[in-house]
């Protein structure tokens, strides 16, 4: 590849769109991407994405933690010094990896990303709805991964996506600001990125504002001042908490009073200090949309529901995030688990997918390491393949009852040899570790491996991984005695690596 090399990461929800996302970067010859990383992020498996199998992309799976675990997915399973994200409803027209890699060209080792410019075609003959408004302000938005490309090793440093952002909101402005805080720039590239107007319905602005709760977090993570530093104008919660607070105190005086005039006033004052405000609200947004009858109604309607439910989530996001602290750089990128003994009670040679029991707390202890932003991986001896005693067909449909019954898994590695064989990859060899790790795109001393004998945490450390033990009945006492890491359940290891300090 001539230029820069560079990897996309595109996680999706399903929608029809991802297509349009695709195809233009498939035809792109040496200005192409490495790999096209397509991160399904549905909470259970669909139906096949419309772009799997096509050359050049790689599906991987996130398992509905939100877009920012999504993209964490796709970043770490690259092995590019570049890592372009663009979300799964934009339309790159057919020049931008040619224009991507000329922005990506020659910038200095401080500059740690670079913005594509988003167009957003207005609608034709009328002004847009409230819905499109919203979407077009994406056009000036700073920082947005609609389209942003940024180094992988400044990904790395900083820890990566925070998946406390779970929703499609504030995730990438949370990055780009922890970005500039290690003492990095951000600019704007030359290349355009399309983003077609959304469809949406009346009510869409109602559901929009759980984005204040992420604002909550954002002040807790960055401070009162953070939307200055991405040169965004203040938001109308001021005003949402005055109209708010007017129509409380009418609807309280207004059953207080009973027949006394100075209660009936006071709550006819609020009353209508509730009113201008609503109608000031309501009007600045008719006056910008196309003012038919039914645009007119919706924002009239809207308009008395959003004050009140903007505070409520703000109030939620205070509360639910009041003990929030900045997020460090975990030293763990991820966690390789042990089959047999570990992850699902010991079964020899099972060929039965319906024989197969998750040790009791798996299922959790998973899906801790996955919101914690890591990588999860099996790494397992299946010497019955060897041995004649379970066929390769058995042993995949017995792993996929093992994903089906506790969640995706980033890689699987199995060695299906015997003692005998002479691999490298049978435990307490290093190679399954080691090839584990190369396809996640992280270093296996960055990886912990769990295991209940020790040939698990002995091929850990001939890798240069970290090994914990979580002993069970067949675990050998020399084998427990000899462990730098034991821990009594597998929630307790899990809780060890995602403290990231080696012993």
């Amino acid at each position: 590849m001539a230029g820069t090399s560079y990897t996309v990461v595109i996680p999706t929800v399903g929608r029809p769109s991802l297509t349009d996302a695709v195809r233009p970067l498939l035809d792109a010859g040496d200005d192409g991407p490495e790999e096209i990383l397509v991160v399904d992020d549905r909470r259970e498996p669909g139906p096949e994405l419309a772009v799997a199998g096509l050359p050049g992309v790689r599906v991987l799976r996130s398992g509905g933690r939100g877009p920012a675990a999504a993209r964490d997915t796709g970043w770490r399973a690259a092995g590019t010094a570049w890592i372009a994200f663009l979300d799964d409803d934009v339309a790159p027209p057919r020049d931008w990896p040619r224009r991507l890699a000329a922005d990506l060209a020659d910038l200095p080792g401080y500059t740690a990303g670079s913005q594509g410019r988003i167009h957003v075609p207005p609608p034709q003959g009328r002004r847009p709805t409230d819905a499109e408004r919203a979407t077009l302000g994406l056009a000036g938005a700073r920082w947005i991964t609609a389209d942003m490309a940024y180094r992988r090793s400044v990904l790395a440093e900083i820890g990566g996506f925070d998946p406390r952002f779970a929703r499609a909101y504030r995730e990438d402005t949370d990055i780009a600001l922890r970005v500039m805080n290690a003492g990095y720039q951000l600019v704007r590239g030359e290349r355009v990125c399309v983003h077609p107007l959304r469809a949406a319905g009346p009510w869409a602005s109602i559901g929009a504002q759980r984005g204040n709760a992420d604002n909550a977090l954002m002040r807790r993570l960055h401070g009162a001042r953070w939307r200055e530093r991405v040169a965004e104008a203040p938001g109308r919660l001021p005003r949402h908490a005055l109209a708010t607070a007017a129509l409380g105190s009418t609807l309280t005086l207004g059953l207080l009073a009973g027949r006394r005039s100075a209660g009936r006033w006071a709550a006819a004052a609020l009353g209508a200090a509730w009113a201008g405000l609503t109608a000031e609200f309501a009007l600045h947004r008719i006056a910008a949309g196309p003012r038919t009858p039914a645009e007119v109604a919706a924002m009239a309607a809207t308009s008395a529901v959003i004050p009140p439910v903007a505070c409520y989530q703000r109030l939620a996001g205070e509360w639910r995030h009041r003990r929030a602290g900045p997020r460090r750089a975990p030293t763990t990128a991820a966690i390789l688990f042990d089959r047999d003994g570990t992850l699902i009670h010991d079964v020899p040679y099972n060929a039965d997918p319906e024989r197969v029991s998750p040790v009791e707390g798996a299922r959790a202890a998973l899906e801790r390491a996955r919101r914690a932003g890591l990588r999860v991986g099996v790494v397992s001896n299946q010497s019955g393949v060897a041995r004649g005693l379970i066929s390769p067909d058995q042993l995949d449909d017995v792993n996929a009852r093992v994903e089906a019954l506790l969640g995706p898994f980033d890689v699987w590695r199995v060695c299906v040899h015997g003692d005998g064989d002479g691999c490298e990859c049978r435990k307490p060899r290093p190679g399954l570790i080691e090839s584990a790790a190369a396809e996640l795109g992280v270093r296996p001393r960055d990886c912990v491996v769990i295991g209940d004998i020790g040939a698990d945490v002995d091929a850990a450390r001939a890798a240069g991984a970290r090994g914990i033990l979580v002993p069970n009945g067949r675990t050998l006492a020399a084998e427990t005695a000899a462990a730098a890491e034991v821990a009594a359940t597998l929630a307790d290891a899990v809780g060890l690596a995602l403290r990231g300090v080696r012993p």
